[in-house]
């Protein structure tokens, strides 16, 4: 799925327009059925209380259309507009029309705020403000009236962007931006949804299918891509029945230091779980009895120091090496990593945690790695190798030149992990809060490094991992829930996130 600007929104309205023989009305009614359905879906007729806030254009006729379907289905609804100056959408003043007939009651027309209703906690606050035209932040008492809504508890939802959230630039008055719980996006989502910054004023969203005009959507340069299960279909590789080990590579992977084996202990169990032909670990001394007897599968080779890696020669080709995970950054360990990274010229190089600081101290040798080489930085690595950002627009417009200049992939790992290959930008959407603990950086490293060993290419590696992680992330909090899980729990349902792919039903496989 893309992520569109507003200006190619705009130009899919006034071609859907065109070419289904349609009013902007009746785009604006498809849009508010779309939204009354997902209420009706939720509430069933609940009795409780819909506050509908409307602004005075093409969002605010959203919220007016929306509010008449909910009082003609007879459900408990005010709504009102926040009426601060003379100018009207067309549309919005047919709408005003058009709910006037069902309720003459409604809307009730705001001027300041002596206005302001009382809400309870209980209620349901819908913000249709301000939509995704807005060019500057609401100011006056309509900004007020924001801050009063961001107070109260009831259940707060946005029309298709929460108001005073820009959807491609960062936001020039944080105390002017409702505070969404959730949001209904038309179409496509839009990148303001997707990025930390905006945290605070949109925690989910569904995306509400409008029926802009497909082929134009087909034909549009993206923000970005999102990346979900339907992606994720298209790029895994089936195998043969006649397939056996050694076609599916021989997965390198080097890391580890004295008290920090967990972590490539996880990777190299993850590289073997997700379907790494062979694994090897290269370790120090004091991690060869865990692995061998922690993954009987994976073969080890032990550096000659006791507690750190001194040098990376292995005796083999590999077809693909990942480094970092628990390396440490021990001055013996940095001087052997920097001679490998200058005389490796094309075995595939997967790139996380201590590594990428060793990078970061001598950044000379970015210009040594393989073409399509994928770093895995966490944000501080990240700003460590590309420098500080003023937002987050700012930071993937960094890491676009970074990717660009060095030739390498970039995975921002996070919620809504981003995936940067030169100008293009991915976004995956799966996962949850009980990913972020310790070690499940590290599977995710071992994942992308056992599908390249497969023959998934540098970028279909990359994004087919972080979903296949996601997903087996997000099995695994269905029966432990956030708190308890850990990084070993998303290696045990990796093979559950393969089936998932393919399951036509909606419950989960999961693995205790």
């Amino acid at each position: 799925m893309k992520v569109l600007s507003t200006e190619q929104f705009y130009q899919a309205d006034k071609v859907t327009i065109k070419t289904q023989k349609l009013k902007s009305i009746d785009l604006m009614e498809r849009a508010a059925e779309q939204c009354f359905n997902w209420f009706d879906t939720n509430l069933k007729g609940s009795p409780v209380p819909i506050h509908v806030f409307c602004g005075i254009g093409n969002n605010g006729g959203d919220g007016l259309a929306l509010g008449r379907m909910l009082i003609k289905h007879g459900y408990n609804v005010t709504v009102y507009i926040a009426n601060f100056t003379d100018k009207r959408s067309p549309d919005f003043l047919s709408n005003y029309n058009l709910i006037r007939e069902v309720s003459e009651d409604w809307p009730i027309l705001m001027t300041s705020e002596e206005d302001f209703p009382e809400i309870n906690k209980e209620d349901i606050i819908v913000d249709a403000l301000f939509g995704i035209g807005l060019n500057r932040p609401p100011e006056g008492w309509v900004k007020k009236l924001i801050q009063y809504l961001n107070e109260l508890k009831a259940f707060k939802l946005a029309i298709d962007i929460p108001s005073g959230l820009y959807p491609e630039k960062t936001i020039e008055d944080e105390e002017a931006v409702f505070k969404a719980n959730h949001t209904l996006t038309f179409q496509n989502p839009k990148l303001a949804l997707f990025l930390p910054e905006n945290a605070n004023y949109s925690q989910t969203f569904d995306i509400l299918d409008i029926g802009l005009d497909t082929n134009f959507i087909n034909e549009q340069e993206p923000l970005a891509i999102i990346i979900g299960k339907f992606e994720a279909q298209n790029i895994y590789k089936p195998r043969n029945k006649f397939a056996h080990k050694g076609k599916f590579g021989h997965s390198l992977l080097i890391g580890g230091s004295y008290g920090k084996i967990g972590a490539i202990t996880l990777a190299t169990k993850a590289a073997i779980k997700v379907g790494a032909g062979l694994v090897t670990a290269m370790i120090p001394k004091c991690g060869y009895a865990i692995i061998q007897t922690s993954i009987p599968e994976a073969m080890v080779i032990t550096d000659a120091s006791e507690n750190i890696i001194t040098q990376i020669e292995p005796s083999f080709n590999p077809s693909v090496i990942a480094i970092g995970p628990g390396l440490g950054t021990d001055k013996k360990t940095i001087t052997a990593l920097r001679k490998f990274i200058k005389e490796n010229k094309e075995i595939p190089l997967v790139l996380d945690a201590d590594a990428l600081n060793c990078i970061s101290e001598d950044k000379s040798l970015l210009k040594l790695l393989p073409k399509n080489s994928i770093l895995t930085p966490h944000p501080g690595e990240l700003k460590r190798l590309i420098g500080e950002w003023k937002n987050d627009y700012h930071k993937i417009e960094l890491t676009k030149k970074f990717s660009i200049t060095n030739k390498v992939i970039v995975l921002i790992k996070g919620a809504n992990t981003m995936i940067i290959n030169g100008t293009e930008v991915y976004i995956n959407q799966n996962g949850n809060p009980g990913m972020a603990t310790a070690g499940s950086g590290d599977v995710l490293a071992g994942m992308i490094t056992g599908l390249v060993s497969q023959g998934y290419d540098s970028l279909e590696a990359t994004l087919f991992g972080v979903y296949l992680h996601g997903s087996a992330g997000d099995i695994a909090s269905s029966y432990l829930g956030f708190e308890a899980l850990i990084a070993s729990n998303i290696i045990d349902n990796i093979g559950n996130a393969f089936q998932e792919l393919f399951k036509s039903d909606a419950s989960p496989q999961i693995e205790n």
